[in-house]
């Protein structure tokens, strides 16, 4: 009788300990799954990252044009595209590539 038992028991705790040791490695918050949901929302930040870096690049090449040596043809240019400002009997034409 208590031989029987431990022949169960010996066949049955490795079984549930490698159940165990599978479940946790697929699953749960350190497990594979979780791995590539990881890697994935890494490398989204990763391209905002560089996104905001470039953004941030043009803003500040911008802003020392603005600064206190004024230029005063990239004025013309900010004028001309955010306002559609022009000289005296100038015709401007706005193209759109479709």
């Amino acid at each position: 009788m208590l031989n029987n038992i431990k022949t169960k028991i010996l066949f049955v705790f490795p079984l549930f300990l490698a159940l165990y040791f599978i479940f946790n490695l697929l699953g749960g918050e350190r497990g594979l799954f979780s791995y590539f949901d990881k890697k994935n929302i890494l490398n989204k930040l990763i391209t905002q990252k560089n996104i905001l870096n470039k953004e941030i690049a043009q803003l500040k090449t911008s802003n020392s044009l603005l600064s206190d040596n004024l230029d005063k043809d990239y004025i013309e240019i900010l004028l001309r595209d955010k306002f559609l400002l022009g000289k005296k009997n100038e015709t401007v034409y706005i193209l759109k590539n479709e």
